[in-house]
């Protein structure tokens, strides 16, 4: 899916980003969460910080199938971490408090099961950052780490323990759906709107628009 956020009072910036799974609290199964990760240095979660509001988008070339998901996003960083991010909110967050949820297990759960080069990515110098020494810089990176409890000395440790601080959770609340079906003739658009203005609203209402 691509990411859209807002950079200082005006600059759109938009990156792909691998969605990892749906999080849906029992009390509200119409309302599932959009769960990715990202590096929490990465200039995404300031610009998240500054402004939640954001919009994902999925094109699906098999079925024809667009998702335009306009939501609030927030962003689950290590335990105790100090930096700006996004906190969590909203009616579902609350359900899932109340269930239980544990946010840094699942954190962790979701770092473990990257492969291991993805585990690796996080104990690079911040994303965005100049390569001082150019490409010979990118040589003296890890290229694979372990899973959790599995280093096998104690470079590896301490690169797990780096690249868990750095890794977060990026969980996305839809608020809009506006999906497109491009198979059929002529194409088909329908729009899903919970009200923006309550943030207790449950309840999607659908209307069909002009593609």
């Amino acid at each position: 899916m691509s990411l859209a956020t807002i950079q200082g009072p005006s600059t759109p910036r938009v990156r792909t980003l691998f969605q990892r799974a749906f999080i849906t609290a029992s009390t509200h199964p119409t309302l599932p969460l959009i769960l990715s990760t990202t590096d929490v240095r990465s200039s995404k979660v300031t610009h998240l910080a500054a402004s939640a509001t954001t919009e994902v988008v999925y094109w699906t070339p098999s079925t024809l199938e667009q998702f335009r998901v306009l939501g609030r996003a927030w962003v689950v960083p290590e335990v105790g971490y100090s930096g700006a991010y996004p906190s969590p909110r909203g009616v579902v967050y609350e359900a899932l408090e109340r269930e239980g949820f544990d946010w840094e297990a699942k954190r962790v759960e979701t770092f473990d099961r990257m492969s291991a080069h993805m585990r690796a990515t996080w104990c690079r110098p911040a994303p965005g950052t100049p390569l001082t020494r150019g490409e010979e810089e990118t040589k003296t990176w890890p290229e694979e780490l372990p899973k959790l409890g599995e280093a096998r000395n104690e470079t590896e440790e301490k690169n797990l323990v780096v690249a868990l601080s750095n890794f977060a959770l990026l969980v996305i609340e839809p608020f809009e759906v506006d999906y497109i079906e491009f198979r059929v003739q002529p194409e088909r658009r329908t729009l899903f709107e919970r009200d923006w203005e309550d943030e207790r609203a449950v309840e999607f209402k659908e209307t069909l628009v002009v593609p």
